[in-house]
């Protein structure tokens, strides 16, 4: 059979009946730990000369079916997952980062992980530089490098790295690529498929889709995830819960089908902004343009389910805006079912310096908008009577 679509694959990928009771979702292994049965054989597990599973925070079949089915839908030879997004990022840098090495990233980067790196990272002798304000990406590596790390579209502004060139970048100088994917899922970009060497999620988002379970998950290459496996579970011990693993397995079934409905009304909401007066500027790599839509064009299925805004008025407005939304909720997170919205310099971003606010374009007037699967027309008849509001606000203030 020739291979399978990704829908297809969002369904089966990863699960098969449950060989005790023909179960076919795959059942919550909810117990701390497996016993092996023989003295030799716990030996041979132990020392990596069998596979099975031992204890659940190393390891658990309901988990592992969540790392086969991401892995599959990534085009990765493995995967692993953790208990959050950011024990992801920091199980990938404290197994393959020593002091002396560098990481370079293009930002903005999702406020935790640039803090973690900035703030964390750089404790341990790790050098963290920002290639944001670089001429070009080459010109920020040095010998040290040992790590390009990319989110696209980024957090909070949308901006679309190439992904095929930090590749080839990385590849000349062998310097290892991370991307990370959670604002386009895999269906919408495959890093690994432009020659990223690493894909990185917030399962919390649009994998699980529904906004009741948090975790994170790496795939790429089996070497390097093995390491990652070894150092994040065994040592670090962020691991994934088997409750957690089953609501990512039952949201990525749906992944597809969300997807086409989040981008279907964030592009309806993106066009609508676009013509208010009162806002400066809409960041959604659909629009032609936004300074990199030609090559979200060629590296994504179709521009994703996050918009975010530029108000006049500044941080006056946003709270405006933010405080007179009925239908969208306050909230951080994204890629829920139901619509979201913040205001990044106040929350996701608020422990980054000023200057590095400014440099990246988050500004006290942005608003960032996670699209939900609700009917597009409600959401922009939320915008609008929101917007309304503000003018008013603004119209007192003089």
């Amino acid at each position: 059979m020739k291979t399978k679509r990704f829908r297809t694959r969002a369904v089966h990928s990863g699960q098969r009946p449950d060989p005790l009771t023909g179960a076919h979702a795959t059942p919550i292994y909810q117990t701390s730990t497996f016993a092996y049965g023989s003295f030799d054989r716990g030996a041979r597990l132990f020392a990596g000369e069998e596979t099975g599973f031992l204890y659940s925070r190393i390891g658990n079949p309901t988990t592992r079916s969540f790392e086969e089915k991401l892995a599959d839908l990534e085009g990765a030879e493995d995967a692993v997952a953790f208990a959050s997004g950011m024990a992801a990022v920091s199980a990938l840098a404290l197994t393959l980062l020593r002091p002396g090495d560098e990481v370079v990233f293009i930002g903005p980067l999702y406020g935790g992980t640039e803090g973690f790196f900035l703030d964390v990272l750089a404790r341990f002798g790790v050098t963290i530089t920002d290639a944001t304000g670089y001429e070009s990406l080459e010109a920020a590596l040095s010998p040290a490098t040992r790590m390009i790390y990319v989110e696209t579209p980024s957090n909070p502004t949308l901006r679309i790295t190439d992904l095929a060139e930090v590749a080839r970048i990385g590849r000349a100088r062998g310097i290892l690529t991370v991307a990370d994917n959670t604002f386009a899922t895999p269906y919408l970009t495959r890093p690994l498929e432009h020659g990223i060497d690493l894909v990185l999620h917030s399962a919390t988002k649009y994998l699980g889709g529904h906004g009741d379970a948090v975790g994170g998950i790496l795939a790429g290459p089996k070497e390097i995830v093995d390491q990652v496996r070894a150092e994040g579970l065994r040592h670090v011990g962020g691991s994934l819960g088997p409750l957690e693993s089953y609501l990512f397995l039952r949201g990525m079934k749906t992944l597809p089908l969300r997807m086409e409905a989040h981008c279907d009304g964030a592009e309806a909401v993106a066009a609508y902004l676009k013509a208010h007066p009162l806002v400066r500027r809409v960041h959604y790599p659909g629009l032609p343009e936004h300074p990199n839509h030609a090559v979200a064009a060629r590296q994504m299925r179709r521009f994703g389910g996050m918009v975010s805004f530029e108000l006049e008025g500044g941080a006056r407005a946003a709270r405006a805006f933010l405080d007179s939304l009925e239908l969208f909720l306050q909230a951080v997170s994204l890629g829920d079912v139901e619509s979201l919205a913040t205001h990044p310099a106040s929350t996701t971003h608020q422990l980054l310096p000023p200057d590095v606010l400014e440099r990246q374009g988050v500004t006290d007037g942005l608003v960032r908008l996670s699209i939900g699967i609700e009917d597009p027309e409600d959401l922009i008849a939320d915008l609008e009577q929101a917007l309304a509001r503000v003018e008013q606000v603004l119209e007192r203030a003089g």
